[in-house]
C-alpha cells in the first residue's frame, strides 16, 4: 500500500490533479504492457526530466510481483482485499465502491437480490462463455451475438462490476466531468451579466495589465483547465492528429505558434481595435462574418480529417486469419531468401544425362531466364543503410501484419472488457438491432477497425448507461468547441454543440435504410429554416374555437395566433391497445413561469428581448393536460387517471391525476430550475417497470430492459423550450421499441428559437417513428392541439365527430 501511495505522490508532482483522478490514471496504466504504459504516460506527462524519471520509476516498480494477485481464498478466488489492491484502491483508508455496495461513478444500483430459483442457475464469471475473446481464438471474427432471450439477472454480471471496465476515454471523461458543468454555468452567468445572448459568444475584455474583472477571472479558470483539455485530447484524437487550444498568451505573437487552425483565419465577433477600458460589445457584421468563416473552416477540416483517417486504416483484413497466415509465410520465405549462404562449400553433384541434355539445349541468345547480376551499388547501399525495393516491401508488409494483429487484440480486449458475459452481449446486440446499426457496425469493424475501436471506447455501440441521466455532467454533456480545441469523438466532430448531438447524428447517418448523410444544419441554415417555418404559419381552423381557452379567459390579446400546421398524421406504430400504459411528463423549469418574450435579432446577433402578449406557458400546459386526460378517460374508461411526473433539474412524481383532482394535484407542482428531460425520463421508466417488472429485467449499467410481454408505454411530454439534454433523450429513444412518445412544444409567438427547436424535433420524428411531435405558439387553440396530440398518442386517425365525443366530460365515480 505504501508503494501505491508513493506512486501517487510522485505522479501528483508531475500532474497536478486530485487523488481520485490520479488513481484512475494508475489503474488504467497498470492494465497496459510496459511499452504501452510508457507511451501512454509520455503522451500524458510530456518529455520533461521529471516526467521521464517518473515513467522509469513506474515501469520498474510494476515489474515486481504483486502480493495481491497471489492471495487466494479457500474456494480458489481472490479475496476482496486482493481485488481492491489490484484495482489500485485505497483499502486502508476508504472502502472501494464494490465492497461497500456503492456503485461506481457512472453505475446505477446493483442487481436486486436474486430469487432462489435464480441463484440455482447462476454461474461465476469465469464459467461464462465469451465470444471472440482470449488467446487461442481461431477466428477473431465479429462476436456471434445471440438473439435476446431476456434471461433473469445472473451473478456473472454483478461479479463483472466488481472491477469496472476502464480505458483512456473513460478515464478522461471522469476527469473532465468533474468541472465541466461548473465551467458551463460560469460562462452562462458571465454572458447574462454582460448581456451576451448568443450562447456561442464569450465576453471579451482586452487589457495589457493585470485585471480582476469577472471576464478575466473566467479566462483564468479556462487557463487552469488546459491540462484537463490536453488529457481529453490525447484520449480522443486519431493517429496523426495534434492537439491545440485557444490560449494566445502562451502561443507567441497573435497565437501563430499555437497550431490552432482558427487563429488568424476566423475573425472575432468583436472585431478589432476596441477600447481596453471596458468590456467589448459584439458587432453584428463581425459576428456574421465569424459564423460564415467558422462554417467554411469546419467543413474543410472535417473532410480533411475523415480523409486522413480513412487512409490510415489497414489495407489488410485483420480478421482474416488465413490471409494473415499466408502473408506471414510469404514474408518468412522472402526473409529466408535474403539471408547469406553459409560459408562452407556445398557438395558438388555430377550432372546426370538429363541435366546435361537440358544444359546443352539451353539457348545462348539470352531468350531464356538468366540469373540477375548483382548490382555494383548493392554493397554500397547496404553499408549506408539504404534498402532495396524488395526489402522495403518486406518491411512494410511486416509492419502491416504486426500492427493489424495488435489492433485486433486491442479490439477484442475492449469488447470483452465492455461486455463481459453472454447476457451483456445479447443486450448490446438487441440495442444495435433496434437502432438499426447492426450491419453498419459490423462493416465498420471489418473495413475501418481504427475508427471502430475509437467509437467502441466511447460507448457508441451500446445503450446509454442509466446513471448518466442524473449526473450534472456525463460524457454526453461535454461541450464541443472547435475554435477552443475541445474535441468530439468522431473524425468529423467540428460544428456540433456537444458530444450528445455528435453521437445522435452519427447514429442517424449509420442506420440501415438511411438515404444519404443526414448532416446537422449549420447555424445559418437553421436560422433560415426557422424563419421560413415561422413565415408559413396560418390561421387555425375555425371549427376548433373554444371560448374557454386560456388566452380568451386571460384576455392577453384578441384572437388566436397563427399556427404552423402539423404534418399530416401517418400511423407507424401499432394503434393503442387496452394494456398500453399512458403517462404524462411535464417540464416545470423556470421558463414555464416567465412572462413570454421573444429575441430581437440584428443579422444573427441577439440584441435584446421583447414581450409577447400571450399566457404564461404553465397555464397553457395545465389546460392541455386537462383536455387530454378528459378525452383519454372517455376513450379507455380509465377514470382513475394517469400518472404524472414533473422535471427540471430533478424529477418528481406528482401522482395519478384526473379531472376531479387536477387542481388539487397542481398545488404540488413546483416551478423553477433548468430543463433536464433525462431526469424525468428515468423516473417515468422506473414507474413503468415497477408496474410491469414481471415481464422485464434490470441490468446494472443500462437499467430496465423490456421483455416481449412488457406493455407499451405511451408518454405525453410537454416542453416549453429545448432541454439541455434533448439530444441524449432522442438518442435513448432510438434504441427503444416499447415506448411511444408524443411531444407538445409550447412556444412564443414570432420566436425563431421556437421554430429552430420545432424543426429539429420534426427531423427526429421523421426518422424515429416512436416519436411524434406537435407544437403551438402564442395564443394557442387548445382544442386543435388536443385533437392532433390524441391522433399521435393513440396511433390512429380520429375523426372530428369522434373527437367531439371524447371531449364530453366523463362521469366520475367516487371509488
Amino acid at each position: 500500500m505504501g508503494s501505491q501511495q508513493q506512486t501517487l505522490s510522485e505522479l501528483s508532482k508531475v500532474l497536478p490533479l486530485d487523488e481520485d483522478s490520479l488513481k484512475q490514471i494508475i489503474t488504467y496504466t497498470e492494465t497496459l504492457s510496459d511499452a504501452e504504459a510508457a507511451e501512454h504516460l509520455r503522451n500524458l506527462l510530456g518529455d520533461s526530466p521529471q516526467a521521464l524519471d517518473f515513467i522509469t520509476s513506474f515501469t520498474t516498480q510494476r515489474r515486481a510481483p504483486a502480493n495481491a494477485t497471489s492471495t487466494q481464498t479457500n474456494n480458489g478466488k481472490a479475496d476482496d482485499k486482493a481485488i481492491l489492491q489490484g484495482n489500485g484502491s485505497n483499502v486502508s483508508g476508504e472502502k472501494n465502491a464494490a465492497s461497500n455496495g456503492q456503485p461506481p461513478a457512472y453505475d446505477p444500483p446493483a442487481y436486486p437480490p436474486p430469487s432462489a430459483s435464480t441463484s440455482k442457475t447462476s454461474q461465476p464469471a469465469s464459467d461464462v462463455k465469451r465470444s471472440s475473446g482470449g488467446t487461442g481464438n481461431s477466428g477473431g471474427h465479429a462476436p456471434a451475438f445471440a438473439p435476446p432471450a431476456y434471461p433473469p439477472p445472473t451473478a456473472s454480471a454483478s461479479n463483472a462490476l466488481r472491477r469496472p471496465h476502464t480505458n483512456k476515454v473513460i478515464e478522461a471523461a471522469h476527469i473532465r466531468a468533474r468541472d465541466e458543468q461548473e465551467m458551463q454555468t460560469a460562462l452562462q452567468n458571465l454572458q447574462f451579466k454582460y448581456r451576451i445572448y448568443n450562447s456561442e459568444i464569450e465576453p471579451e475584455h482586452e487589457y495589457d495589465g493585470y485585471c480582476n474583472c469577472p471576464i478575466h477571472q473566467y479566462q483564468r479558470m479556462k487557463w487552469s483547465r488546459y491540462r484537463v483539455q490536453e488529457f481529453w485530447s490525447q484520449a480522443v484524437m486519431y493517429p496523426g492528429e495534434k492537439s491545440y487550444n485557444d490560449n494566445a498568451q502562451s502561443a507567441g505573437l497573435y497565437g501563430v505558434f499555437s497550431g490552432n487552425p482558427y487563429t488568424g483565419t476566423v475573425i472575432s465577433p468583436y472585431g478589432r481595435f476596441q477600447s481596453s477600458w471596458s468590456s467589448q460589445r459584439p458587432r453584428p457584421d463581425c459576428h456574421a462574418a465569424s459564423i460564415h468563416q467558422t462554417i467554411d473552416l469546419n467543413n474543410r477540416l472535417n473532410a480533411e480529417a475523415q480523409r486522413k483517417i480513412d487512409a490510415k486504416e489497414p489495407k489488410i483484413n485483420i480478421w482474416d486469419d488465413s490471409g494473415l497466415s499466408t502473408m506471414m509465410s510469404d514474408m518468412a520465405i522472402a526473409g529466408a531468401g535474403d539471408k547469406k549462404q553459409p560459408m562452407e562449400k556445398a557438395p558438388t553433384e555430377k550432372p546426370n544425362a538429363e541435366k546435361r541434355q537440358s544444359i546443352s539445349a539451353a539457348p545462348s541468345d539470352g531468350g531464356a531466364e538468366k540469373i540477375p547480376k548483382k548490382s555494383k551499388l548493392a554493397s554500397f547501399r547496404k553499408s549506408v543503410g539504404l534498402k532495396t525495393s524488395e526489402e522495403k516491401a518486406l518491411s512494410n508488409a511486416t509492419k502491416a501484419v504486426s500492427s493489424g494483429i495488435a489492433l485486433r487484440n486491442e479490439i477484442l480486449a475492449e469488447e470483452n472488457g465492455r461486455w463481459p458475459d453472454e447476457q451483456w452481449r445479447q443486450l448490446v446486440a438487441s440495442y444495435q438491432e433496434k437502432v438499426g446499426m447492426t450491419q453498419k457496425i459490423a462493416d465498420l469493424r471489418v473495413r475501418h477497425p481504427i475508427q471502430y475501436l475509437h467509437l467502441l471506447r466511447a460507448g457508441y455501440f451500446e445503450p446509454i448507461p442509466v446513471a448518466w441521466a442524473n449526473l450534472a455532467s456525463n460524457p454526453l454533456k461535454f461541450t464541443i468547441e472547435a475554435a477552443a480545441g475541445w474535441r468530439g469523438i468522431t473524425p468529423a466532430w467540428r460544428g456540433y454543440e456537444d458530444t450528445a448531438e455528435e453521437r445522435l447524428y452519427w447514429v442517424l447517418n449509420h442506420r440501415e435504410g438511411s438515404v444519404g448523410m443526414r448532416m446537422k444544419p449549420d447555424f445559418i441554415s437553421e436560422m433560415n429554416m426557422a424563419r421560413a417555418r415561422m413565415a408559413s404559419a396560418v390561421e387555425p381552423p375555425p371549427e376548433y374555437f373554444a371560448a374557454n381557452d386560456t388566452c380568451h379567459l386571460q384576455h392577453t390579446s384578441a384572437g388566436y395566433s397563427k399556427q404552423v400546421m402539423p404534418t399530416p398524421f401517418v400511423a407507424y406504430d401499432r394503434p393503442e391497445v387496452p394494456t398500453d400504459d399512458t403517462m404524462i411528463l411535464l417540464d416545470v423549469s423556470g421558463s414555464m413561469d416567465f412572462d413570454p418574450v421573444r429575441p430581437n435579432y440584428n443579422q444573427y446577433l441577439i440584441t435584446g428581448y421583447s414581450p409577447s402578449t400571450q399566457p404564461k406557458n404553465q397555464y397553457v400546459a395545465k389546460a392541455i393536460i386537462r383536455r387530454f386526460t378528459d378525452a383519454m378517460a372517455n376513450h379507455d374508461h380509465e377514470f382513475r387517471g394517469y400518472d404524472m411526473v414533473t422535471f427540471s433539474n430533478r424529477a418528481t412524481y406528482i401522482g395519478t391525476i384526473n379531472h376531479q383532482n387536477l387542481d388539487h394535484m397542481w398545488r404540488n407542482v413546483r416551478l423553477g430550475g433548468g430543463t433536464r428531460v433525462m431526469t424525468g425520463w428515468q423516473k417515468v421508466k422506473e414507474l413503468h417497470f415497477q408496474k410491469h417488472s414481471a415481464s422485464a429485467i434490470h441490468h446494472p449499467i443500462y437499467g430496465w430492459q423490456a421483455g416481449p410481454e412488457t406493455p407499451m408505454l405511451r408518454l405525453l411530454l410537454l416542453l416549453d423550450g429545448e432541454a439541455t439534454d434533448m439530444d441524449e433523450f432522442e438518442l435513448d429513444l432510438l434504441g427503444l421499441a416499447w415506448a411511444h412518445v408524443t411531444i407538445f412544444l409550447i412556444g412564443v409567438d414570432g420566436c425563431p428559437h421556437h421554430h429552430r427547436h420545432a424543426n429539429e424535433l420534426q427531423r427526429i420524428s421523421d426518422v424515429n417513428h416512436h416519436v411524434s411531435f406537435v407544437d403551438a405558439q402564442g395564443n394557442t387553440p387548445e382544442r386543435f392541439v388536443t385533437h392532433e396530440l390524441l391522433k399521435r398518442h393513440l396511433g390512429y386517425q380520429i375523426s372530428m365527430s369522434e373527437f367531439e365525443e371524447m371531449e364530453e366530460l366523463p362521469s366520475y365515480s367516487e371509488t
